[in-house]
């Protein structure tokens, strides 16, 4: 055998199907050889990692995360550029992000924002790279545009929202995006929640003088959720059940109209996040403006609705675990949470706090840590399914990524510490590589972390020896295909035209 670049030996190997001791060979960017355990302990190699049964991965996909974003939501702005965001994304043992390319509701054209977009990332990323174009405004000029969307830029998902006054689409305009979408095979993402409500309860709840963060809950009670969910899915049967892909799902109501959509064969997919499995909306309700910690949308629920999200990422209701990473700095008063604090306003005003958080670092951990008998909260090759596998399948990235095939995948991998190894870390902001000065899961126990994270073939997280030890700059560009996630396109026919008269 000729000389491997890695070698990693004593490793438990866990894919979306299998679990078993195999050494793991990597010859350039790519994954070369999978050999039982112990065959590869005297191949000729320029490095080797002894995993010391820990187990091995492929790489976290986190295709839900915002970086760089201009403000469209008053005068909050992110904190994490394209080199801090990725920086943390690696160090969480995550080898690939899809972030947004955000049109704004002034401009005509989608192909703009990419351009945009491309200025920021390129040669400042520590990990691969993708695009997802945002939509605000359906523009006849942005509609013609999704051609060159996939054939050109690469790029094969788009997101709309039924909620933000910068971003918010009306129920034709969302019509309209699903038939372009469709015709051009672009997986079409949805922020559901009723923007209309939101806006009246908002008023209601100002007019009765409550302005503290806790407030924000009120104004997006989960009916929001549960109404604009079952409006999307049936926009989407309206347009010959275009397949959609429902974000960040927090409501059990929202999540049963999204299995009985799945269950009678719509192409109806949806992901959940970490905040909507270990925080709740009392998180909301601390002493002061520090409830703005945890401001989001949709908010945290109840414990009843995190039991749900569980049950939805055991039954297969969720396909992604994503983080929705959306960071804002608390104590900074002109683009942070803090922004909204005055002299007449001490509390601020939950409608104006900057609504997202951080959560690229401790995604992985976070999903990976152990319930009250000791066992993990979701099985191993479910955990690799929905938070890596079915993200490359379902944006056009598999098996080049999401997967350990000799000689196919790219040796994109996580490695984690064996089994005992690590007692319990607890989450603290100052163990973690984002550019934000708090984590909302401060506090939190976790039983592992990334040991080593390898992207294409290179280590760029080693947590004993140096941390983040690659190179910003060598995260690349990547081109998608169409999705490739089975329910998708391939039992979707797919026309040019609309019938109206078939309705």
């Amino acid at each position: 055998m000729d000389t491997l670049d890695l070698v990693i030996i004593n490793g438990i190997c866990v894919t979306a199907s299998d679990i078993a001791p195999y050494d793991v060979g990597i010859k350039g960017e790519r994954i070369a050889i999978l050999a039982p355990s112990g065959a590869l302990a005297d191949a000729k190699a320029a490095r080797r990692i002894d995993a010391e049964g820990g187990y091995v991965m492929p790489g976290g996909i986190d295709c839900h995360v915002h970086l760089q974003e201009p403000s469209m939501f008053g005068k909050g702005s992110s904190a994490d550029t394209y080199e801090t965001g990725t920086r943390s994304a690696v160090a969480g043992g995550n080898t690939t992000i899809v972030s947004f390319a955000p049109q704004q509701s002034h401009v005509e054209s989608v192909i703009e924002a990419i351009r945009t977009t491309h200025q920021l990332a390129k040669g400042n990323c520590y990990c691969d790279y993708g695009f997802h174009a945002l939509v605000a405004n359906p523009s006849p000029t942005a509609l013609s545009e999704f051609q060159s969307l996939v054939e050109t830029e690469g790029i094969t998902s788009l997101k709309i929202y039924m909620t933000y006054a910068a971003l918010q689409l009306r129920d034709d305009q969302i019509l309209s995006v699903l038939l372009m979408a469709r015709q051009n095979k672009i997986l079409t993402m949805i922020h559901a929640e009723n923007g209309d409500v939101l806006d009246w309860l908002t008023t209601e709840l100002v007019a009765r003088k409550l302005y503290a963060p806790k407030y924000h809950a009120n104004s997006r009670p989960p009916i929001l959720e549960s109404e604009a969910t079952n409006r999307a899915i049936a926009l989407s049967s309206l347009i010959n059940h275009t397949p959609i892909l429902l974000v960040h799902v927090s409501d059990q109501e929202a999540a049963k109209r999204i299995r009985k959509a799945q269950s009678c064969g719509q192409p109806i997919f949806a992901e959940t996040c970490p905040q909507y499995l270990f925080l709740t909306r009392n998180a909301l309700d601390k002493f002061g403006f520090e409830g703005a910690k945890h401001v989001c949308s949709p908010p945290p629920r109840t414990i009843a609705d995190q039991d749900r999200m569980w049950t939805g990422l055991h039954n297969g209701t969720f396909s992604l675990l994503s983080s929705d990473h959306c960071p804002f700095r608390f104590d900074d008063a002109i683009t942070g949470k803090k922004s909204c604090v005055t002299e007449d306003f001490p509390v601020g005003r939950f409608s104006h706090i900057p609504n997202g958080l951080p959560g690229i670092e401790t995604r992985l951990p976070l999903a990976l840590s152990l319930n009250a008998a000791g066992k993990p909260k979701i099985a191993l090759t479910k955990f690799v399914e929905v938070t890596s596998t079915n993200a490359a399948k379902l944006y056009g990235l598999y098996p080049r990524k999401g997967s350990m095939l000799p000689g196919i995948s790219d040796a994109d991998l996580v490695i984690w510490y064996p089994d005992g190894h690590i007692h319990g870390t607890k989450i603290t902001n100052d163990i973690l590589h984002h550019d934000v000065d708090y984590t909302p899961y401060e506090g939190h126990i976790v039983h592992n972390w990334p040991r080593y994270t390898i992207l294409r073939g290179k280590v760029v997280w080693d947590r004993d020896n140096g941390g983040i030890v690659g190179e910003k700059g060598f995260g690349m560009f990547l081109r998608r295909e169409v999705s490739s996630m089975p329910g998708v396109w391939d039992t979707v026919e797919i026309s040019s035209d609309f019938d109206v008269e078939q309705l």
